[in-house]
């Protein structure tokens, strides 16, 4: 019999197979799923590169029969519709005759939304859910931003000297921080479906914007640039509302530089903020122009810290926007 110790003990790795998806699995949710027999793992699955297999298919194709009776573990609500793509996963894990699901969110596709988990408990599936929400919920950011806000998961990336300034005065910004906090930003890259950059940036820098981790090239990123004029080989978008037009990516990460920045933290459009802070004092730098705050009362309880490392001599802090929809 299985406790609710060890339920949070699969999902915490079935989540964990749902991080191998992000960036990759768009337009699909980057889901994670594993299926318990007797105590060990006899099926594991994440959704793969453009949003088929399903983690639930390729997890009951790898357990065959000793998915009868067993437990199935799943970040998000077993889709209920069929595509032309692949069958309906709720579908899929009646038939293969798992006893009991663990759902950590429900789905909030229209398609779905309670019909998986109301087809799976009219077919004699025992079904909890609710365990490991809070971490579903973040791993797969990107898909629920769309599904809720009709845009992409903004992940904000600014790299600090201790005195606030992400470059010199006269723009350098190469490098504040050290190789321990760039090769972090590089698996974050890997993590997004496309990565923008503003016009002094791409002018100053004429920035790669690549991946450049063994192992990981392949998984660069789409290159957005936030410009008034078009540049041959980018996609360029006038202003950070037009990321709502961008097809087929569902996490965004923004590099820079500050003006940039500034701009989609003016429009509430940053979600997630990536701070790596060098142990340096510049003086004189450049720092984030104003951002539209009314008074100091507004600055206040907007972020909530998520984690907090040593990187190096550097320091990376994550925080996540407060909202109350």
């Amino acid at each position: 019999m299985l406790g609710a110790g060890d339920d949070r003990r699969w999902m915490a790795a079935a989540l964990s197979l749902s991080e191998r998806a992000r960036g990759r699995s768009t337009p699909n949710p980057n889901v994670g799923c594993v299926i318990v027999a007797d105590g060990r793992v006899v099926g594991r699955g994440w959704t793969q590169p453009g949003g088929r297999p399903h983690a639930e298919a390729m997890a009951l194709a790898q357990a065959g029969d000793t998915s009868r009776g067993a437990t199935c573990y799943v970040t998000l609500e077993p889709c209920a519709h069929v595509s032309p793509r692949g069958p309906a996963c709720a579908d899929l894990l009646i038939a293969s005759g798992v006893a009991r699901m663990v759902i950590a969110c429900r789905d909030p596709d229209p398609r779905t939304d309670g019909d998986g988990i109301a087809r799976l408990e009219a077919a004699g599936v025992a079904v909890l859910t609710g365990v490991g929400a809070d971490g579903a919920r973040r791993a797969m950011a990107g898909f629920l931003a769309r599904q809720q806000y009709g845009r992409p998961h903004v992940t904000l990336k600014l790299a600090l000297s201790l005195d606030g300034a992400v470059a010199m005065a006269d723009g350098r910004s190469r490098w504040i921080t050290g190789p321990q906090s760039r090769a972090h930003a590089h698996l974050e890259r890997a993590r997004h479906d496309a990565i923008l950059v503003g016009r002094g940036t791409f002018a100053a820098d004429q920035p790669r914007l690549d991946v450049r981790l063994a192992g990981l090239e392949h998984r660069a990123p789409e290159r957005l640039l936030l410009s008034a004029t078009a540049q041959p080989g980018w996609t360029t978008l006038a202003a950070p509302s037009d990321i709502a037009g961008l097809t087929d990516v569902d996490h965004l990460l923004v590099e820079g530089g500050a003006a940039t920045a500034a701009a989609f933290l003016a429009e509430d459009l940053v979600d997630r903020l990536l701070l790596y802070r060098a142990p340096v004092v510049i003086g004189g730098g450049r720092t984030l122009p104003d951002i539209g705050l009314a008074d100091l009362a507004a600055a206040h309880h907007r972020w909530a810290m998520l984690d907090a490392r040593a990187l190096g001599s550097d320091r990376l802090e994550v925080y996540e926007r407060v909202r109350k929809d």
